[in-house]
């Protein structure tokens, strides 16, 4: 690396003004290299190039988890809801995922269910968006007749929450066997609760569709490592909980990041900034996230009416008693300073 300077003569300034000078050059030098270092080699877990290209659907990135809008008397709004994914695609978002936890997948009913992964597969059709259609159910006829419809509709993969209350990990193991054998569409298992390393490697090892895991059971960062020492890093690792901590996951070798929808795009810009290389802008790009989240706690349903995405009249059906995740704590931000938010800090940055 090559830095210049002005040539000054030692004779031309104190000497304790010259060494000072010397000094602060090496200082800027040192820290120039340091700084380069650091957008190159950060991180504690080196990463495979990514791939920007076109081509196939890729099984990395962001995949939002979609909410699940109704009409004011209480039916699925399939216009907003299919809205999501048009507004996933616009934006450069990796891929969508939808009925899960933060869909309130449990408030919806069979038929519901099967509309919304129709509107969705029909609005992303010959869009880059990776569609993942969850099937998760209250018995295995259920999960059987989501997963079949989700392969006869186009869906690119398919997601399973583990059967509700269910801890003995020999019934998990062979839930998730059943699973994936009723398709051959990829297969994503998102662990709760204590569901340990061990399991989630058998499964891997017993399930040839099983690739990719959303973990969201335990201590996720703390698993990461361990999965991909497990599994050749032939496991593909998907974040949870908002992917409030994108870089840390990014640098632990985390391959797809689950946020709300609300700010998927700006969430996929940092992500495609960081795997592009330019790491201290992905850096700042995510920044921009945490500050905006810092103007208080938003609705993330709200946030998508302040976006356009969902019409300015939908209501959300509340998830069945114990079913809801309780409610982030702080200061709510109301509708317009959402908006206010949007608009002053963000909207260089939105790209959907």
């Amino acid at each position: 690396m090559e830095i210049s300077c002005p040539a000054i003569k030692p004779d031309a300034v104190p000497r304790r003004e010259f060494l000072q000078f010397l000094g602060a050059g090496a200082l800027g030098l040192a820290l120039a290299v340091r700084s380069a270092k650091a957008d190159t080699d950060s991180g504690s877990a080196p990463l495979p190039p990514f791939d920007l290209s076109p081509g196939p659907k890729k099984l990395r990135g962001l995949f939002p988890i979609g909410a699940t809008p109704f009409t004011p008397d209480d039916k699925l709004d399939l216009e907003s809801l299919a809205a999501q994914v048009t507004f996933c695609n616009r934006g450069g978002v990796h891929g969508f995922a939808w009925p899960q936890g933060a869909s309130n997948w449990s408030a919806l009913t069979e038929s519901e269910r099967m509309e919304g992964a129709e509107a969705i597969l029909a609005a992303g059709k010959g869009g880059a968006a990776t569609l993942v259609i969850g099937v998760q159910g209250k018995d295995m006829g259920a999960v059987t007749r989501y997963a079949k419809h989700a392969a006869k509709t186009g869906a690119d993969a398919i997601i399973s929450l583990p059967p509700v209350n269910v801890t003995d990990e020999k019934v998990l193991l062979d839930y998730y066997q059943q699973v994936g054998r009723l398709t051959e569409l990829p297969l994503f298992v998102q662990s709760h609760g204590s569901m340990s390393v061990d399991l989630i490697v058998e499964i891997f090892k017993t399930v040839p569709t099983m690739r990719q895991i959303k973990d969201e059971a335990g201590v996720p960062l703390e698993r990461v490592t361990e999965l991909r020492r497990r599994t050749d890093d032939q496991l593909r690792v998907f974040s949870g909980q908002g992917a409030l901590t994108l870089i840390r996951e990014m640098e632990l070798g985390v391959v797809g990041h689950c946020p709300y929808t609300g700010l998927a795009d700006v969430f996929a810009a940092a992500y495609d900034l960081w795997h592009g290389g330019r790491r201290r802008e992905g850096f700042d790009m995510f920044g921009r996230i945490l500050a905006f989240g810092s103007l208080g706690v938003a609705d993330q349903n709200r946030l998508l009416i302040s976006r356009g995405v969902f019409k300015t009249d939908v209501t959300f059906r509340p998830a069945p008693s114990g079913a809801a995740a309780p409610p982030r704590a702080g200061l709510r931000i109301s509708d317009q300073g959402v908006h206010d938010g949007l608009d002053h800090y963000l909207k260089p940055y939105l790209r959907a």
